[in-house]
């Protein structure tokens, strides 16, 4: 019992010596050459508008940044504007987008685009939507009644029934 007792205390002592926990958000941290810069930028100019057909802003700091936006109700909000800044880089960076019911769709020289469609999935594309409008449905399975000779035959297809099996009996 003793020895129990003084493995404890040895324990607690060996865990009071090690370096507590601190959580990622607490740790030190990279700073951006730049932000010294902008956490201390003034406000040069600052345009506020709020009325009944929507409401316009737009503001100007000391370090470059701009933004401005416009927006009003039609459908749930519909807004359109653009901001500007200088990058870390030095270089100038402006994005010009819409937000409205078909998301919201961003435009910059620095922004990724998507890669084009493949010729080949394009084709598909095509050609499912031709068979869609002639009233032919593909499910994705393969069954080999649905091709013949390389043409699509879905209309000719039945999915097979599904059938309770058969049990025998056990005999012992």
């Amino acid at each position: 019992m003793k020895l129990i007792i003084l493995a404890a205390v040895i324990g607690a002592c060996a865990a009071g010596v090690l370096p507590g926990y601190v959580a990622p958000q607490y740790r030190g941290y990279y700073e951006r050459p730049r932000a010294a810069l902008e956490r201390n930028a003034a406000i040069i100019r600052s345009v506020a508008d709020v009325n009944e057909q929507g409401y316009h802003f737009a503001y100007d700091t000391e370090n470059g940044i701009q933004a401005e936006e416009t927006g009003h109700e039609a459908n749930g909000i519909q807004a359109a504007g653009g901001y500007s800044y200088t990058g870390d880089d030095g270089q100038l960076y402006s994005v010009r987008y819409t937000a409205d019911s078909n998301g919201f769709q961003a435009q910059g020289a620095h922004l990724p685009t998507a890669p084009p469609v493949p010729e080949a999935i394009a084709k598909a594309l095509q050609e499912n939507a031709r068979d869609e409008a002639n009233g032919i449905f593909d499910d994705g399975s393969y069954h080999a009644g649905k091709y013949e000779s390389g043409v699509f035959a879905a209309r000719t297809y039945a999915p097979p029934r599904l059938v309770a099996p058969f049990r025998k009996p056990y005999y012992f």
